[in-house]
């Protein structure tokens, strides 16, 4: 059940065209729809503003197949499917409209190309090597609404790159600094502007970089104020929280 749909049962137990008892069976059911494999969570979007994302790794081409269509079904648009295969992508392309990029293994269905979007999200990398977590982040933010600009391989090796774009990174409204090695990108970053950073650990790295663990302590731990971390690899938990950060009532 969707919010037009919600809207129309309140209406009509208003309008004395439905029991109470039987708009309540309905509300029960209609929140999530049970596929067996999985529960799809319908009302998502009506309680958190942004419709159910689907996490693909783990599960069968088969599976997400299900889940998207139920979801479409409803009414959703730019359904997010994380972590998705190529080989996944190659069955669920064939049964929806689905936008596909394969470096950060991320799908859109139904993309909604005509949605305005709004305010500046920086997003800023370490190396190249750290783009398929940096486009995971960009390609979510933009999805939502979001204004994305992109700052690639601006890391701390080379700071007169990243001192370059100083007035790219003033007028955004939240930073995303995504970097592996030893993670140092958000500390400088986040002593540059007044907006909040949110800081991204890779596993890029060398041996002692313990597969982004370094990077996730040294982000942790750093002594720039207005720094939030999120997990490793995380791109889609930091363009979701980023976009939330963007659109709060008086900025966006």
């Amino acid at each position: 059940m969707d919010q037009k749909e919600t809207l129309e049962l309140l209406k009509s137990i208003k309008e004395g065209a439905l029991s109470p008892e039987a708009a309540l069976d309905k509300l029960i059911k209609a929140p999530f729809d049970d596929l067996g494999y999985a529960v799809v969570d319908n009302h998502r979007a009506i309680r958190q503003g942004v419709g159910e994302v689907v996490f693909g790794s783990g599960k069968t081409p088969e599976q997400i197949c299900g889940i998207v269509k139920n979801l479409a079904d409803s009414g959703a648009q730019d359904i997010l499917v994380t972590r998705l295969s190529a080989q996944a992508a190659e069955v669920l392309g064939a049964t929806c409209n689905l936008e596909y990029h394969e470096l950060p293994q991320l799908g859109i269905v139904n993309r909604n190309a005509g949605k305005e979007l709004v305010g500046s999200i920086v997003i800023a990398s370490g190396g190249t090597s750290d783009m398929a977590v940096c486009e995971e982040a960009a390609l979510t933010a933009e999805a939502l609404g979001n204004n994305v600009t992109r700052l690639y391989d601006v890391g701390v090796a080379g700071l007169h790159r990243l001192l370059s774009k100083l007035y790219v990174l003033s007028g955004a409204r939240v930073v995303i600094a995504v970097a592996g090695m030893e993670g140092a990108l958000p500390s400088v970053v986040g002593g540059l502007v007044s907006c909040p950073v949110i800081a991204v650990p890779t596993s890029i790295g060398y041996g002692a970089n313990f597969g982004g663990l370094s990077a996730l302590l040294a982000m942790l731990n750093s002594c720039s104020s207005g720094i939030a971390v999120v997990n490793i690899d995380n791109g889609f938990g930091a363009g979701f929280i980023a976009s939330r950060i963007n659109k709060m009532e008086g900025l966006a």
